[in-house]
């Protein structure tokens, strides 16, 4: 979509080896727009399109998390994006549809330290529309939302590898979609985003909006979708959050790592960890995002950023 600033296609998962040794992995792909409008076509080199990836392993077993960062712009075949068949990358790292439909999705990326080779196939859920019919808002401003969906639960199987060691995996990601040309609101610090997988089959995603003094904003959004596709829609008002734990990064950073989510009408009181404390995403964005386990009235796993 480049007559909007900002896309990016969001891929996490909560996979298991042979021995039911637990791992969580991340790749996401951002487009970002330099300018409006198409460059001057007198050069390959030309392109007001960049591209930024990061690829993340979770091996938490040993509390280890390994991150990789890269960049390109949309020129001369190093990055880009093409809707049919689906395929976007960026150097080596690519999402492509292996088929005529858009499942199954190869997920290839991998550096040195570590690398995954993934498909994701269908499932039994469709395409979730997030907000209003897609349109998620993020604050009052005209124009301050996004265009986004969800495919909530993927079954996935193929490789990771962690240093010189290849493992074959299996488990289930979530793939979340959005474009926009917003960003924050100047009263807006930034979000909370959980995305749990529950053992009963159902999908929890939900994100709280928070303000310069904390605070969870209105604008806070999310859905419960049951295990026959069938969609709950959540507000602030329907969820509770409350922070359990804090953990400080290494530059004293502070992150919420211990939750308890709260939605009375549905009997749901949930419990959600960090898997492991130190899964931060220290790169030209800094935030954390990592897999989490979920106990209490359902337990589960997920990611949470």
């Amino acid at each position: 979509h480049p007559e909007f600033a900002t896309e990016w296609w969001y891929f996490t998962g909560n996979l298991k080896d042979k021995n039911s040794v637990a791992y969580g992995y991340q790749l996401t792909l951002f487009r970002v727009g330099l300018k409006p409008g198409a460059p001057v076509t007198d050069s390959d080199w030309r392109s007001h399109q960049l591209y930024m990836g990061h690829l993340a392993l979770s091996d938490i077993g040993n509390a280890r998390h390994l991150t990789a960062e890269r960049f390109a712009r949309s020129a001369a075949g190093l990055a880009g994006a093409q809707a049919e068949p689906l395929k976007i990358w960026l150097g080596p790292w690519s999402i492509e549809s292996t088929g005529r439909d858009l499942y199954p999705l190869q997920l290839i990326a991998s550096t040195p330290e570590l690398g995954i080779n993934l498909q994701l196939q269908a499932g039994s859920k469709a395409l979730v529309l997030q907000g209003d019919n897609g349109l998620s808002r993020k604050g009052s401003a005209a124009g301050n939302a996004s265009y986004y969906y969800s495919y909530t639960r993927l079954p996935t199987h193929g490789q990771i590898r962690l240093g010189d060691k290849t493992l074959s995996v299996s488990g289930n990601s979530w793939f979340d979609r959005e474009w926009s040309s917003s960003a924050l609101a100047p009263d807006q610090a930034g979000w909370d985003w959980f995305s749990l997988q529950l053992d009963d089959g159902r999908d929890l995603m939900f994100y709280r909006m928070r303000d310069q003094q904390g605070r969870a904003q209105s604008f806070s959004n999310g859905v419960l979708v049951g295990d026959d596709g069938n969609i709950i829609r959540l507000s602030l008002d329907s969820v509770q959050l409350d922070v359990l734990k804090q953990w400080q990064s290494p530059d004293q950073t502070s992150y919420p790592l211990s939750w308890r989510l709260q939605i009375p009408e549905q009997q749901i009181d949930l419990r959600i960890d960090a898997a492991f404390d130190n899964q931060e995403m220290r790169h030209t964005v800094r935030y954390w995002e990592g897999a989490v386990h979920v106990s209490g009235s359902h337990s589960g796993e997920g990611y949470m950023e």
